[in-house]
């Protein structure tokens, strides 16, 4: 049985209805793509990061070094940017990750609770409001720390898009056989050429890595699960989609 948004298929029911089929054979495509992305870092990760850490402590040694002292502006921002290019490859590791690990009976609400704070944090910032409204949802097998980076990578795109004064609006809720999440701002919604591109690693509008959304996606296939984007004039809601338990 495979499962596409919030309807099941068997294949041969999704070759009868085209659309649906097209839809889940490029859905798949994009994930093999972000799949390849976190193989290729996977591959050559340990090989970069071995002179990075050598480069990193000769830098720190320098710090402590009195004829550096009037160097150690420029020596702490040259450690800042290797900490951020390990932590590039960090998060590319987890786009290899096909395989759901550390699952445990818990309530997407739970943890959208324990995040609220820090979203409304990130809003006030931006001058931006949030409203959750939680439904009424079962308990499933997640990875708790999966879930809160998808959580905040899906809230932090929803406050980027928006001038001050928007409202970003995350509901769970039940709909058929699905828990649905959703995550919705009051951009200007996002331009076909870009919508397209969405999600592909390393690919961004903003001064990002352009890993967030392509982690969530290969969150998402983790927890059998997917991700759809819906857009306007008026915002963007992207769905996270996931099969209730039985």
């Amino acid at each position: 049985m495979m499962v596409y948004g919030d309807m099941e298929f068997t294949i041969s029911k999704l070759k009868e209805d085209k659309k649906s089929y097209s839809r889940f054979i490029k859905y798949n495509k994009h994930l093999e793509k972000i799949k390849l992305t976190g193989e290729i870092a996977a591959g050559i990760a340990h090989e970069i990061r071995n002179p990075m850490t050598t480069v990193r402590g000769l830098l720190q040694i320098l710090l402590k070094e009195k004829e550096c002292f009037s160097l150690e502006k420029n020596l702490g921002i040259m450690i800042k940017e290797l900490d951020r290019a390990n932590d590039i490859i960090t998060e590319s590791l987890l786009l290899a990750s096909t395989k759901a690990t550390g699952l445990k009976m818990k309530n997407l609400n739970d943890i959208i609770r324990i995040l609220s704070p820090h979203i409304k944090s990130n809003a006030s910032k931006s001058k931006n409001n949030v409203v959750i409204e939680l439904g009424v949802i079962p308990d499933q097998l997640l990875n708790e720390e999966d879930m809160k980076k998808l959580i905040i990578n899906l809230s932090q795109n929803g406050l980027e898009a928006m001038s001050s004064g928007g409202t970003l609006t995350i509901k769970t809720y039940t709909e058929d056989t699905n828990i649905i999440l959703s995550v919705q701002d009051q951009g200007t919604g996002i331009k076909p050429d870009i919508l397209e591109k969405l999600g592909t690693p390393f690919f961004s509008t903003k001064d990002h890595s352009g890993l967030g959304l392509a982690i969530c996606y290969s969150i998402a296939a983790r927890h059998n699960a997917i991700l759809q984007i819906e857009t306007g004039p008026t915002g963007t809601t992207v769905f996270f989609r996931m099969v209730r338990p039985q």
